[in-house]
């Protein structure tokens, strides 16, 4: 049986196979010889920061880099949740700067990560990297940094201590969430581990949200590898993986008095991302029009594998900005549906809209050029009074049709 040490080491030596770099935290601390914080409050590393975020944004100046800093590392909400949120939409869309040239005031955006191009990241994992906390000081076991901003925490756990399992770990994450809440403004997710057993879950996520990662390449890459942490490792922090499921995979459901972050299952991710694939396919003018079929088990998380979907398809460029059509057999689930997606606009970039009846789908589907999510119900789709056969709604190659049932 290894102990706690070991298995960070081994973790660690797996993020050194795909290419991390990795740092032991006192060797960069504030009080070493070469630190890059300035005291142990940071949860940045700025140095880092500023340096990723001039080689991706060359055609911007520095004081357009400083702004954006500046706001990413003053949060504006009370609520842990609602600076999580606030943060994520600037990693994915850029954060917003006015500067001056040429004697004018200009806007633009600066990029914190390229995902287009994966080598022009900087991806670092630290162990033992010490936060000053309300209490204590604490020491998350690995941190993940991507151009210095601290994305993801792993916490370990005593393989031989039988009294320190995997729900250890998640209570220590809580922990964490309350006394070094700074480093949580910028999580995407945490990755508990107790070196046998490993999950992952979102800030918000409970125990049984905390979920396996069973894949590294595909859905059909699932080894049986000694470590669970092992798998999650080559699989979740697969660069080029890693930076679609961040830009894809991540959406907040907001009703208005709660917010609650979602993050994609290996099966929804990998099912979405073959989903694209054979969508596109079939839309092409030599396809069958046919994407074929999205199996999910109930309970399984079908309203966020559709949301990411959908995330995914209005935004590529090769259904050129296409209308979805979300078709189910019953009023709930289209309710049900409806609401999940109204929550996920920041996934989906737009506001959903719903039929009320059967004229108001055909003038939704008639009014529209492009672009737009309608949902429905299969019944909608009826005759009209005075009808005797069913009437073209729409032409366009860029309307897709998802038919929900349960």
């Amino acid at each position: 049986m290894i102990t706690e040490d070991q298995l960070e080491q081994l973790c660690l030596e797996w993020f050194r196979e795909q290419d991390y770099d990795i740092v032991y935290e006192p060797d960069i601390a504030p009080d070493s010889n070469n630190p890059e914080r300035q005291d142990y409050s940071e949860v940045v590393l700025r140095g880092r920061l500023e340096d990723a975020l001039q080689h991706i944004n060359k055609e911007l100046p520095f004081s357009a880099i400083e702004d954006a800093i500046d706001q990413i590392l003053k949060p504006q909400h009370h609520s842990l949740i609602k600076n999580n949120q606030a943060f994520h939409q600037m990693m994915i869309e850029g954060v917003s700067v006015e500067y001056e040239k040429n004697g004018e005031k200009r806007g633009d955006k600066v990029k914190l990560i390229d995902f287009n191009n994966v080598k022009e990241n900087q991806f670092l994992a630290v162990n033992q990297y010490t936060i000053k906390g309300i209490k204590q000081p604490r020491r998350p076991d690995i941190i993940v940094f991507i151009n210095g901003l601290p994305l993801f925490v792993i916490e370990l756990k005593n393989p031989a201590d039988e009294k320190a399992d995997i729900w250890s770990a998640f209570d220590q994450i809580q922990t964490y969430k309350e006394e070094i809440d700074a480093l949580f403004t910028f999580n995407a997710a945490a990755i508990i581990s107790d070196g046998t057993l490993a999950r992952i879950g979102s800030l918000t996520a409970d125990k049984e949200r905390f979920m396996h990662w069973r894949t590294i390449a595909n859905e059909k890459d699932k080894p049986l590898l000694e470590y669970e942490l092992e798998t999650l490792v080559k699989g979740f922090f697969n660069k080029k993986l890693l930076l679609e499921y961040l830009h894809d995979f991540i959406l907040f459901e907001d009703d208005g008095s709660k917010i609650i972050k979602k993050i994609a299952g290996y099966h929804q991710f990998h099912g979405v991302r073959e989903a694209v694939t054979a969508i596109l396919a079939a839309s092409r003018e030599e396809g069958d029009r046919r994407g074929g079929v999205f199996w999910h088990t109930q309970g399984s998380g079908k309203s966020i594998s559709m949301s990411c979907l959908v995330g995914q398809l209005v935004q590529h460029p090769d259904m050129k900005n296409p209308t979805i059509v979300v078709v189910t057999d019953r009023n709930d689930l289209d309710g049900q549906l409806y609401e999940t997606f109204c929550g996920a606009k920041s996934l989906l970039k737009q506001d959903p809209v719903q039929a009320d009846d059967r004229n108001e789908l055909r003038e939704l589907l008639d009014a529209r050029p492009a672009g737009g999510i309608i949902f429905t119900t299969i019944q909608k789709f009826g005759l009209l009074k005075g009808e005797s056969k069913h009437p073209i709604l729409c032409d366009r190659s860029n309307l897709i049709d998802f038919r929900l049932s349960i």
